[in-house]
């Protein structure tokens, strides 16, 4: 990688960004650097929508793989680039389209409707017939044709709580976020001990056992509307640490606490992290690494994420 200790990097992304006609998304798992020069910052689903809006030439996903995938799905004529080609994501990699698509055959008597949470690459995307994140999938479910059984994937743990939210029964592929996965009941009754008087705010890929124990469980971005409406003035945040930041940002008179897992005093996403300045100036430099998709898979993969939009109006 290159030396770039020499030169302010905030400075020279807003300048490359300007230079390069381009708009920065920033998942709010991204470090708190990345957040602030980014022209949004969000959950999926709102980083979708401005991905699908957008008019700029060039669009950097400061994210992980499937994200840069999905904003290449819907802007196919645009650049899109992600500043670490390697930053992936477990619970998209616990389901290989290949072993859905194999799945599908196996069971094609069932006629499944397919439900693929957005963290899935482009190849299950292609295979689903619709998509939802965790701010629509109860909506996206209670949509879905009642004289089909669902299948839902890749998530476990999101699918029990939509089945929960919305009485519907559903097959689940047995995937998690190994992020979410290391909060346990013990460490958020900890958590509940040591702060008495803080709400507990969960993501629903947290295990059922840690969900029991929330306030309230949500997706990232109703955490902040959650957050700044309550009457609480601290909340224990039980999801990947770089929520925080934004949450800290918008709401300052207001207390956050990282959710704990048993070994340490906070979550982090070793994929999200791999995301860095320097590696977000050098993306818009040289506009790589480039997400490529071949049309045919990006074509399918576009109708099941156009009818999430549709359906999430």
């Amino acid at each position: 990688m290159s030396n770039t200790s020499h030169i302010d990097l905030a400075a020279e992304i807003l300048r490359l960004k300007k230079e390069r006609n381009a708009v920065i998304l920033a998942h709010n798992y991204q470090i708190e650097e990345i957040q602030r020069v980014a022209d949004h910052v969000g959950d999926s689903l709102g980083l979708s929508q401005k991905a699908a809006e957008t008019d700029a030439d060039v669009i950097v996903f400061c994210g992980v793989h499937f994200m840069g995938e999905t904003a290449k799905i819907l802007n196919p004529g645009k650049t899109v680039v992600i500043p670490d080609m390697d930053a992936g994501c477990s619970l998209s990699d616990s389901c290989p389209a290949e072993k859905l698509e194999a799945f599908l055959k196996e069971h094609a008597e069932k006629n499944y409707h397919v439900i693929a949470y957005i963290n899935c690459s482009a190849g299950v995307k292609a295979l689903a017939d619709v998509i939802c994140t965790s701010g629509n999938a109860v909506k996206i479910v209670e949509a879905a044709p009642k004289d089909r059984p669902i299948l839902f994937v890749p998530d476990q743990n999101l699918g029990a709580w939509v089945t929960e939210q919305s009485g519907r029964p559903m097959d689940l592929w047995q995937g998690s976020c190994y992020v979410h996965m290391e909060y346990t009941r013990d460490s958020i009754s900890r958590a509940k001990q040591e702060h008495p008087d803080a709400l507990v705010v969960a993501h629903p890929e947290c295990p059922q056992a840690v969900r029991l124990l929330a306030d309230e469980v949500c997706s990232t971005e109703k955490m902040v509307t959650f957050c700044r409406n309550s009457p609480a003035k601290a909340f224990v945040i039980v999801t990947e640490e770089g929520m925080l930041h934004r949450l800290r940002r918008e709401i300052p008179d207001k207390i956050f606490i990282p959710g704990p897992t048993d070994t340490c005093a906070c979550a982090e996403c070793r994929y999200m992290k791999r995301n860095t300045m320097e590696k977000l100036y050098l993306c818009l430099r040289d506009l790589k690494p480039e997400i490529l998709l071949e049309e045919g898979l990006r074509a399918k993969a576009e109708k099941s994420v156009r009818r999430m939009l549709e359906l999430s109006r």
